[in-house]
């Protein structure tokens, strides 16, 4: 071979070796680094929104989220958390998951702080932060979750419905018990209950029971009231009696919330549920459900009075989801960021759009509302019920585990109130 063709050759190589290094330098410097994002909740497509505006505005970082239905959320992370594959951020309740996960938890408040200044606490809803902590043992200040969303807990109906059958939103028991007849009578189920999911469960409980013992089961949580109280015991016999009336539709027990009770609520089979204020978010629901448009189909209230003083339930609120970075995060700085922003940046602002529920920080709100019965609900939930919600989550997993067999006990026939309420108090005391 010449020398000429040897060079000639020799150039040919380095060439491809300088478009392989150009090409892999490339690669590199587009590659993004990723985080990981497990939840139940916000619904897929508002995550969905909240990721592409985060990206939008951090190119370089890809958000991977994976939204569960509730049920089985619970169960990938306490697979994850047994085997050590928790993703980098996580969706927490207040209260018994923060407890049950802690020690796969980092502590946030550093990072608030730097983000957001001294006085950080200061941008939430003071509600926010008072559950942020609740699974904390006293002696813990750490910040294990922040909040993202908040929430009331209530009461919805089918307006359109009871305008038909002359009915008006009951504000008593009696009242109650009349709507569930009248709607029965047109075989319609009064009261759509997915008695196959505790959480529903316990919120139906705990609003009927904050007006027969107002506050005890916090109490009783602490050791200082049992749960055998007698005003605990009957809210669950008034519980009982939502069954045994048809309040609540018949094989309650045996349907999930989600998709099924609420499905068929959206579709117009039932006329009450309880949900929150992240029902809302079916309003921006593609394709949109008819009785959702403008939420003009429906309604919400409070627990009707069943103790004669006239006075309905508070509602239940607070921390709807709270965000955690997990111990596994390799890089828990670029996770913060994800965190920072679902929180208080574009990210929240897209999940507010979409009336996912209520902003855990201040000042942001819907950028658009459709209709003035769309406005006067978020008015209801955020100025109205907002300020005087009593606690939504117990702070036990122990605790929140067994009032949920001790309702499904109960509305069953398996046990008497009185019976489920002794053995909770004994399961908890250890014995």
């Amino acid at each position: 071979m010449s020398t000429r063709r040897q060079f000639t050759h020799l150039g040919a190589i380095l060439l491809v070796f300088a478009l392989c290094l150009l090409v892999a330098g490339t690669t590199f410097a587009t590659q993004k680094k990723v985080i990981t994002f497990w939840s139940w909740s916000p619904v897929k497509s508002t995550t969905d929104k909240m990721v592409a505006a985060f990206e939008s505005t951090h190119p370089d970082i890809e958000v991977k989220a994976t939204i569960y239905n509730y049920p089985d959320y619970l169960m990938a992370l306490k697979s994850a958390a047994a085997s050590g594959s928790l993703p980098d951020i996580v969706g927490l309740e207040p209260g018994a998951m923060v407890q049950e996960y802690q020690k796969f938890l980092i502590p946030l408040q550093s990072y608030a702080k730097k983000s957001w200044g001294a006085d950080w606490q200061s941008k939430f809803y003071p509600i926010g932060i008072e559950q942020a902590r609740l699974g904390n043992v006293a002696s813990d200040p750490n910040f294990y979750m922040l909040p993202m969303e908040l929430q009331t807990t209530n009461l919805w109906y089918n307006r359109p419905m009871f305008e038909k059958y002359g009915l008006e939103p009951p504000k008593t028991w009696e009242e109650l018990r009349k709507v569930a007849a009248v709607l029965n009578k047109n075989r319609i189920a009064p009261m759509l209950q997915g008695g196959a999911d505790g959480w529903q469960n316990i919120d139906v409980y705990m609003m009927i029971a904050q007006q027969t013992a107002p506050g005890v089961i916090y109490k009783a949580e602490l050791g200082q009231a049992s749960f055998a109280d007698p005003g605990l015991v009957n809210a669950m016999k008034i519980w009982k009696s939502l069954f045994d009336e048809k309040i609540i539709q018949p094989g309650a027990l045996g349907l999930h919330v989600y998709p099924n009770a609420a499905t068929l609520f959206e579709s117009g089979k039932g006329g009450m549920i309880s949900l929150g204020s992240w029902h809302m978010q079916v309003a921006k629901f593609t394709p949109p459900i008819e009785l959702a448009k403008g939420m003009e189909g429906f309604g919400a209230f409070l627990f009707p009075d069943v103790t004669g003083d006239g006075k309905p339930s508070n509602p239940l609120g607070g921390i709807d989801i709270g965000l955690g970075i997990t111990t596994n995060a390799t890089d828990k700085e670029l996770a913060w960021e994800v965190v920072k922003d679902f929180i208080a940046g574009q990210g929240i602002q897209a999940a507010i759009n979409d009336f996912n529920d209520l902003p855990a920080v201040k000042g942001v709100v819907p950028k658009t509302f459709t209709s003035e019965h769309e406005k006067d609900l978020w008015n209801l939930f955020t100025k109205e019920w907002l300020p005087k919600v009593t606690a939504r989550q117990l702070r036990s997993p122990q605790v929140r585990q067994g009032l949920m067999d001790a309702l499904a006990a109960v509305a069953s026939g398996q046990k008497t109130p009185e019976k489920a309420m002794e053995d909770l108090q004994n399961t908890v005391k250890g014995k």
